[in-house]
């Protein structure tokens, strides 16, 4: 019997970890939309709806509270419920970095678009991928999965350095775009976090199914 609540607690859990990995992705998505669009009125609502992925995690931070107190897991049982503590913190900071894009998005409303905005929605692209499947490697614990998710982040790494080093040569060439410029790399660093986020759930994968933690992003903190 005691056994049954714990498994259903922990399916609990997951459940929070996949709802909240999808609101994330969501407002990802939104968050670029804007920016595409130069929709201010949508990136406010992605500023808005931030405190939703706050309370979730919130939520989730008690629930996992609750389970070690009135379930004392050992082992692989405890690995998990800890890990899914650090992964909605996880989450919820990537949360911030869509909020984050948000207000940008807001901050732009009258500035000329610098360059075309095409290596910016392929990078969100690829942190929107490492996320969905960071978040599923964990409820599968599947590690190769994870191991996967956390290759991938070479890619992201490598469209920031391209987009920073053309925003700097447009900056160089005319001192007037220096503020617009600027904030695209703002942007572009909100996405660099994001891919290492997913790179460090899927490291607490590896974790909580093997007992060892793994450092698959040195720039990852």
């Amino acid at each position: 019997m005691v056994r049954d609540v714990f498994h259903r607690q922990l399916g609990t859990l997951q459940d929070a970890v996949l709802e909240m990995g999808s609101m994330v992705d969501r407002a990802i998505e939104r968050a670029m939309t804007a920016l595409l669009d130069r929709d201010a009125v949508l990136a406010e609502q992605v500023v808005k709806n931030d405190t939703v992925i706050n309370d979730k995690n919130f939520a989730a931070q008690n629930e996992v509270i609750n389970v070690l107190g009135q379930q004392a897991p050992l082992a692989r049982d405890l690995r998990l419920v800890v890990s899914v503590a650090a992964i909605m913190t996880d989450l919820e900071r990537m949360g911030d970095h869509a909020e984050g894009i948000g207000r940008i998005v807001i901050m732009m409303q009258d500035e000329p678009l610098v360059k075309p905005l095409i290596d910016l929605p392929i990078m969100a692209g690829h942190a929107r991928e490492m996320l969905r499947d960071a978040v599923h490697a964990f409820v599968e614990q599947d590690v190769d999965e994870a191991y996967r998710v956390g290759a991938r982040d070479d890619q992201i790494d490598a469209l920031y350095d391209r987009i920073y080093r053309d925003l700097i040569d447009v900056m160089v060439a005319d001192p007037s775009t220096i503020e617009p410029s600027t904030h695209l790399l703002w942007v572009a660093h909100n996405l660099e976090r994001i891919g290492d986020r997913a790179t460090n759930i899927a490291e607490r994968t590896v974790y909580s199914a093997t007992g060892k933690m793994p450092q698959m992003d040195v720039s990852s903190h």
